[in-house]
């Protein structure tokens, strides 16, 4: 395995614990982001180039920009 896949690999694991022990959902969603651009770099340097462009556009834009709406709409309804 090349340095740089060994790399990003350890860079997706320290991501994702990240996520996972970040306790405001609003900074989880901003991690969360952060690790879809991480895992579409992954994709990308394991030569699946379709894959990480779908991981950007849907793992590091749509999915977080959906859970902040509903973020926003919960704390909207709770007012």
């Amino acid at each position: 395995m090349d340095a740089l896949q060994i790399l990003v690999l350890i860079l997706a694991g320290i991501g994702g614990t990240a996520v996972v022990l970040t306790r405001r959902p609003v900074d989880q969603v901003i991690g969360l982001s952060f690790y879809g651009l991480i895992l579409a770099l992954m994709f990308f340097v394991f030569q699946a180039p379709d894959v990480a462009l779908s991981q950007i556009a849907i793992g590091a834009v749509a999915l977080p920009l959906m859970v902040m709406l509903a973020l926003a709409k919960v704390r909207r309804d709770e007012e």
